[in-house]
């Protein structure tokens, strides 16, 4: 993975704007989602949708007694941030539905952190429907100092 994921050495393409279906990427592929800035209202926000109101992403206090500068966002508010930002990306890809995900939490989220993703195709198989294909993308989530605080890969079935 982390082959296909460095895309200063990658010889895959860099995706340009536009829409991508199954039989249009080519492995090694690859493209960067815009960034987003992750606040303390992401985290509030999230906490009451998961109901997940540990006191590492509430409590300041009890953030840095544990070695942190501060309460950190949740591991799963970065990976859906993320996805998000695929899913609006400029590089439409056609996806009918995510099929799996996995995932390493590699570093803390910050509020303030402002967080973006390179995606690279990592691999590809045909499904038993000619209209219909399933991609493995490599994804790796940066902050602003390049940092890697998320990795991992996603299935996702696509259109042709």
């Amino acid at each position: 993975m982390n082959q296909v994921l460095n895309h200063q050495s990658s010889p895959g393409r860099q995706l340009t704007a536009g829409e991508y279906g199954y039989s249009g990427l080519e492995i090694a592929d690859h493209y960067q989602t815009q960034a987003i800035t992750v606040t303390e209202a992401h985290i509030i926000a999230f906490a009451g949708l998961s109901g997940d109101f540990f006191d590492l992403h509430m409590d300041d206090e009890f953030a840095r007694e544990r070695g942190f500068p501060g309460r950190i966002a949740h591991g799963l508010l970065g990976l859906a941030l993320i996805d998000g930002l695929k899913t609006r990306s400029p590089i439409r890809l056609l996806g009918i539905a995510t099929l799996s995900w996995n995932w390493s939490f590699c570093a803390p989220i910050m509020i303030g952190d402002r967080i973006f993703a390179h995606i690279a195709v990592a691999a590809k198989r045909k499904t038993k429907r000619a209209d219909r294909g399933i991609a493995t993308f490599a994804l790796r989530v940066v902050n602003q100092q390049d940092t890697v605080i998320q990795q991992g890969e996603t299935l996702l079935l696509m259109e042709n």
